[in-house]
């Protein structure tokens, strides 16, 4: 990057999710040169990933052009680089490949990473949901598993395994459900539904924690409904290329493993120069200032405060969390002060399947069933960025949930010919065709 001579204070962004973005827009008025840097040149709309993941949505439906954002600022540049370490005492962000970046103000809203907790396998066989490439990886290796079951095993019982009973993880196993039952005995005649299993793992005693009772026996029922197969109280012991082991050594085949439990900082983040607290997440103060270091914030998933200030893993903590540093970085331009971050909790959501989902906002009555969902699907929709994003995903999702009984088209990407895929071809080989596409271009 060529560095800016403007002589205007320097904002470095690490990272274009929901913290990072908001930051960038809240500071489009602020006489400050931004810079925005990210290892991806797109955002990711992270909510509506699984819908990628389950072939409703199109990859492209779900991200953004980074660079489309100096569209109302263009004091920003953009850098598609990924952070090496930090110098705090030069502020220097040292990149990989060398390039070094200064900043008067440095905000950190890189996002976190699934959290394996050590379960022996899972962080080679089990497939996360957290980015762009790994929606891919699910949908690839799921379609190519079926195209496999149908030429080989039929008859036979074919599993999804879902582990995590949060919101990612009962959308998706109700997703998954759904597919199996409204979609697949039309364009899978070879396999039984009776013997194609999804079965979602929750090692708690109930689904969506965050949610309130009612909410959680909600979606209990909906998806037993849709014939999920249940399993709470239980634990993952080892997850195998072929299934898993859960409980008291009890090994349930599957063909694919959805890991939808926890998060942990990047493994990089060790080498910023940052304290570290939960999940190696940064720890930060009540201004969302990184403890011990000045004029360096940390906003969205990446950052954990202490005790009763703990905020959700959600978007709107994201979103506000980076408008209060941009507020904050224009207020300590001027010599002033603000105010602790007080974050304003708008509700949680979550979506079992078609007409199907859960609501709890903030001065609304607590909904489930057809009313959640049009909400649900409406926030989703709206937030997204781009006018082109929310009209494909409202014509992708309005047609997977208005014509459900008469379309079942899926949005596939490629997999091997049913000949290609001998019987006792293992998960290392699916994952071959899923690896290989899942930098497929949206």
């Amino acid at each position: 990057m060529t560095e800016q001579t403007s002589g205007k204070p320097r904002v470095v962004v690490l990272g274009g999710g929901f913290g990072g973005l908001a930051t960038v827009r809240a500071l489009r008025k602020t006489d400050v040169d931004v810079v925005l840097i990210d290892r991806h040149n797109y955002n990711t709309f992270q909510p509506l990933l699984y819908q990628v993941a389950t072939a409703t949505l199109n990859p492209g439906d779900v991200t953004w052009f980074l660079r489309a954002v100096r569209e109302h600022n263009p004091r920003v540049r953009f850098v598609n680089g990924e952070v090496s370490t930090i110098d705090h005492e030069q502020r220097e962000v040292l990149l990989e490949g060398g390039e070094a970046v200064r900043y008067d103000y440095l905000v950190i809203a890189t996002g976190v990473t699934a959290n394996f907790f050590g379960v022996p396998g899972a962080d080679k066989y089990a497939l996360p949901l957290y980015t762009r490439a790994q929606a891919l990886a699910v949908r690839d290796r799921l379609f190519a598993g079926l195209e496999y079951a149908a030429a080989h095993r039929q008859g036979e019982d074919v599993r999804i395994v879902v582990v995590g009973g949060g919101a990612t993880g009962v959308e998706t196993a109700g997703a998954l459900a759904e597919l199996r039952n409204n979609d697949m005995p039309v364009t899978y005649p070879e396999l039984s539904r009776e013997r194609t299993h999804v079965t979602l793992i929750e090692m708690a005693p109930q689904l969506l924690s965050a949610f309130g009772e009612k909410s959680q026996e909600y979606a209990r029922k909906a998806l037993l409904k849709r014939d999920v197969d249940l399993r709470l109280n239980t634990t993952v012991k080892e997850v195998r290329e072929n299934g898993v082991v859960v409980g008291d050594d009890e090994f349930l085949p599957a063909g694919v493993v959805v890991w939808a439990s926890g998060i942990k900082a990047p493994d990089a983040v060790a080498n910023w120069g940052v304290p570290q607290g939960r999940g190696g997440r940064i720890k930060v103060d009540d201004h969302l200032r990184v403890e011990g270091l000045d004029k360096v914030f940390a906003v969205g998933d990446i950052a954990v405060e202490e005790g009763d200030r703990a905020l959700p893993q959600l978007a709107q903590p994201a979103l506000q969390g980076g408008d209060y540093v941009a507020r904050q970085i224009k207020a300590d331009l001027h010599g002033e002060q603000v105010e602790p971050f007080k974050y304003k909790d708008k509700g949680i959501l979550a979506t079992i399947g078609r007409s199907s989902a859960v609501a709890e906002a903030t001065h609304l009555p607590r909904m489930q069933g057809f009313p959640a969902w049009v909400i649900w699907t409406g926030v989703h929709v709206f937030t997204l960025l781009g006018v082109r994003n929310r009209a494909a995903a409202m014509v992708n999702l309005g047609s997977r949930y208005l014509f459900w009984h008469r379309s079942h088209n899926a949005i596939v990407g490629d997999t091997p010919t049913a000949h290609t895929l001998r019987p006792g071809t293992d998960a290392a080989k699916l994952d071959e065709v899923a690896e290989a596409h899942s930098s497929e271009p949206a």
